[in-house]
């Protein structure tokens, strides 16, 4: 789900009102280069209909196969729920980074030529995971495959972004900022319900490794198509030559320059320690039980999980799980636009914490009925979709404005994506000393500080974007 609470953040523009905004600065995060910006742009020639929806789509399967996917995949081929957590967590590290990516890639390429090399590389690294997977020491060649894919997962995030804020005008980005979000969970969920069901079907005539093996080889094989697609359809060069128009040039040293002015600028904020704190605690509950979420829900009863199947899994969790988060996060930017976000604060932190009860329930009980489980997993990502929003919304409208705004969004979700990257790290190695239960007990527990701070942050502007006089 990390990618897609990106995508959820741009959607909550059309819904919330945000800060003024103060007149942008011709910095390595400006309209002319790679990254961030909602600067007027020159208008495309091709239909944005013809490749928004494919750009968000070709972001959102990578991100998805690494977070999501590939836990399910190592569980069923033996790995212990220790590694798994560690491993797959750390390979959302990339995504972190990408701040310190965009300064390198606008000095040599084109967002084009990154979008669609960073997809032939994703699928070529998916096609990598099939041969892998057939290989004795498996788990160590498809993790550094993976860490590859993660790093053009990234790449391309930066580039897709760029390509969509560069070619559309603020009329057509609000057009079209809901097709990146609902074609981003297609992805999704064909990932994480229709291909983990489908693992499940197969393994009947194929067995489990010839199940996952072959989903990879399909995600390859449309990532590749995509990137084809993209060649001849999304707007921009492929030659950096014909790139002038769309990127200032600089050295490298003046770029890392200015990005060094923006991060000493960016801890200059009033309250930013007390900001960096809130977002840091705002998600460590997350962060704890999202990796081992799906593993629980795959254990085997004797063991303290709830033994569902690849077809339950992906029916249940990767489907009407995230069918229910996107009403969650829809609704609540409707919520939030309404009492506007000061009010809203606490009980958002409420909202997003208190549904994570529902695996110590599930832990506690381990229900046999679908009935129960399948309730309780869609009453969790409900909350989850519904009060993850408002973390992303206050860094949008109290952490980024400024001279640097899109900058220091991007350094505020660098550091929230570290916030669940580091506990889930760990969080595999205290689900085996404590057991299910108590791990997710605990983890409750954990939000307690984070919803306390929701309550106490002191605002820097009010919903009109207009900053707040204190005595």
């Amino acid at each position: 789900m990390y990618g897609t609470h990106m995508v959820f953040s741009n959607i909550l523009i059309k819904f919330a009102k945000p800060p003024r905004v103060t007149t942008p600065s011709t910095s390595i995060f400006n309209t002319n280069n790679l990254g961030m910006s909602t600067k007027s742009s020159p208008t495309s020639t091709r239909h944005p209909g013809l490749w928004v929806p494919t750009v968000y789509f070709a972001m959102g399967l990578p991100m998805v196969l690494l977070s999501d996917v590939s836990i399910l995949m190592f569980g069923d081929l033996g790995i212990p729920d220790k590694q798994i957590a560690f491993w797959a967590s750390l390979l959302t590290l990339p995504w972190s980074l990408k701040p310190l990516f965009s300064p390198i890639m606008e000095l040599v390429g084109t967002k084009k030529q990154y979008v669609v090399l960073s997809e032939l590389l994703s699928a070529l690294m998916l096609g990598l995971v099939f041969v892998g997977l057939g290989l004795d020491n498996f788990f160590a060649i498809t993790l550094l495959l993976m860490a590859i894919l993660a790093i053009s997962g990234s790449v391309h995030d930066i580039a897709g972004d760029g390509t969509y804020m560069h070619f559309l005008s603020s009329k057509e980005q609000s057009e079209y900022i809901g097709w990146q979000g609902a074609f981003y969970n297609i992805a999704k969920v064909l990932a994480k319900g229709g291909l983990v069901y489908l693992v499940g079907v197969l393994t009947k005539s194929y067995g489990l490794v010839g199940s996952w093996r072959f989903i990879f080889v399909l995600a390859s094989v449309l990532l590749l198509s995509i990137s084809v697609y993209h060649f001849f359809v999304l707007p921009g060069e492929m030659r950096s030559a014909q790139a002038s128009t769309e990127r200032q040039h600089r050295s490298l040293k003046e770029s890392m320059k200015e990005l060094w002015e923006i991060i000493v600028s960016f801890f200059k904020k009033k309250y930013i320690l007390y900001y960096l704190l809130f977002i840091l605690l705002y998600r460590l509950t997350e962060g704890l039980t999202i990796k081992i979420a799906p593993l629980f829900l795959k254990a085997s009863a004797d063991i303290g999980g709830l033994g569902l199947s690849n077809e339950q899994f992906g029916l249940i969790y990767g489907t009407f799980g995230t069918l229910a988060f996107i009403i969650g996060s829809i609704l609540s930017g409707y919520f939030i636009s309404h009492y506007g976000l000061r009010k809203v604060l606490f009980v958002l932190a409420l909202i997003f914490n208190i549904p994570f009860i529902v695996f110590f329930l599930l832990a506690y009980f381990q229900p046999s009925s679908m009935t129960w489980i399948t309730l309780g997993i869609i009453f969790e990502n409900f909350g989850y979709g519904f009060g993850f929003v408002g973390l992303n919304l206050f860094m949008m409208q109290q952490v980024a404005p400024g001279p640097h705004q899109m900058a220091h969004y991007a350094f505020g979700t660098s550091i929230m994506n570290l916030s669940v990257m580091l506990p889930g790290m760990v969080s595999g190695a205290l689900s085996d000393a404590l057991g299910y239960k108590i791990f997710f007990l605990v983890a409750v527990l954990v939000a307690i500080p984070g919803i306390l701070c929701a309550y106490f942050v002191p605002f820097t502007y009010d919903s009109k974007g207009n900053k707040i006089e204190t005595n």
